[in-house]
């Protein structure tokens, strides 16, 4: 009997556990556990090469992740500054050239590259583009992964946007109204008892709302055009071959560190010898020309001819 009632207790207890247990979890806040797409960042050119996860920047380093659907008729300029060893950056500038030429000229193009070796170890490169709004922003996280995967880092980031939408849509109510008051102008022009001073009028400010009209053209043009391209610049700065910036060698950066230096202490030398050396050589010309016997002999006769005027007397008075 005794054995049967504590078995009972013990099953209240454990029904009783479980009813905590399941009300805690209806309690707990729910986390979105889905599975991350990460196919977009990775570029068609660079699928066949795995990236190094160890050297990715966490994600908490990563730039925003907006699309253009959160903002549209925003027309968004994009820019970015990659910082990676100075070796290195030719290469994935290369690469991300040639991710753009694989889109098509329709959907990305190349508006200017510029590769300039700035000091001996120093690397200053850019690449301007125009490209589909659709693919902007992936394009820009294709190219981040290339720079990761030749262990870069994205130095800065910025994405500005200008509301081109709502600018279109206030000009074409200024053309509305454009137009309507042309048409009420020229409705009056077509009536009787028009005198030629009020048709000449009317018919300049007719000749003037035209012009405004085409210049609300060319604006909603412009707008178009930026609504239809998006820019995009990529700076590539390198690391010098100073220690202890980016990810090379150390040993290799410290010797680059002696080279610098001692280059750097050679051109001081030469240039300080430089300047010295001409008037030191001029300075021995005119000693060897001293000592010459024929300078010696004037110099001899100089102090002879002086000698005697030295001595002579002061005349009486």
């Amino acid at each position: 009997m005794k054995t049967k009632l504590l078995a009972g207790a013990m099953a209240l207890a454990l029904i009783g556990c479980s009813e905590k247990n399941s009300e805690s979890l209806k309690q707990a806040p729910a986390y979105d556990m889905a599975p991350v797409d990460v196919s977009e960042a990775v570029s068609p050119a660079t699928q066949s090469i795995p990236a190094p996860p160890a050297m990715a920047p966490p994600p908490e380093m990563r730039s925003p992740n907006i699309g253009i659907t959160s903002a549209p008729g925003v027309a968004f300029n994009y820019a970015y500054a990659f910082r990676l060893d100075d070796n290195r950056i030719a290469k994935v500038q290369e690469e991300h050239a040639a991710a753009c030429e694989a889109l098509g000229t329709n959907r990305c193009r190349i508006a200017g590259m510029t590769y300039r070796l700035v000091r001996e170890n120093e690397v200053e490169a850019q690449l301007l583009f125009k490209l589909d709004p659709a693919i902007a922003r992936k394009f820009g996280r294709d190219a981040l992964s290339s720079v990761e995967k030749a262990e870069g880092v994205l130095a800065a980031t910025r994405i500005s946007g200008e509301d081109v939408g709502t600018q279109i849509s206030d000009s074409q109510r200024r053309s509305a109204d454009l137009n309507a008051e042309i048409t009420r102008l020229e409705t009056r022009l077509k009536q009787g008892g028009v005198g030629d001073r009020e048709r000449a009028e009317l018919q300049q400010q007719i000749a003037g709302m035209r012009r405004q009209l085409d210049g609300e053209r060319d604006t909603r043009r412009t707008g178009e055009a930026m609504l239809a391209t998006t820019p995009m610049q990529f700076d590539y700065v390198g690391t010098g071959g100073l220690p202890g910036i980016g990810y090379g060698n150390p040993f290799s950066d410290a010797l680059n560190m002696l080279v610098h230096s001692g280059s750097v202490m050679l051109s001081f030398i030469l240039v300080v010898g430089a300047a010295i050396l001409p008037w030191a050589a001029l300075l021995a010309l005119l000693m060897a020309i001293w000592r010459t016997p024929p300078v010696r002999g004037v110099r001899t006769w100089l102090r002879g001819a002086a000698k005697p005027a030295a001595a002579a007397p002061p005349a009486e008075a």
